[in-house]
């Protein structure tokens, strides 16, 4: 049974994994939704159902200005959470 899924949350979660353990921040499970939410409320969603539309959309995630993109959502979570955290 074919799945919706939002690309853009599994590139978030890649690039969130690369470059937390450079960045001086709570990682409890709340502070890292309240990061990811914030950074996918940021970026435009890529949903996908099939294999090929996965694959097309990674594709489209290589590009630098993509991942660039999304890594510069992320590092603005971060410092948002950061500087506010929830507890």
């Amino acid at each position: 049974m074919p799945i919706l899924r939002n690309y853009t949350e599994e590139v978030v979660d890649e690039i969130l994994q690369e470059i937390l353990p450079k960045q001086d921040i709570c990682t409890c499970e709340r502070c890292l939704l309240d990061i990811k939410a914030i950074a996918l409320n940021q970026l435009p969603p890529r949903y996908v159902v099939t294999d090929k539309g996965e694959v097309i959309t990674r594709l489209n995630f290589t590009k630098v200005a993509d991942r660039t993109e999304v890594l510069t959502a992320v590092l603005k979570a971060i410092e948002k959470v950061r500087k506010n955290p929830s507890h």
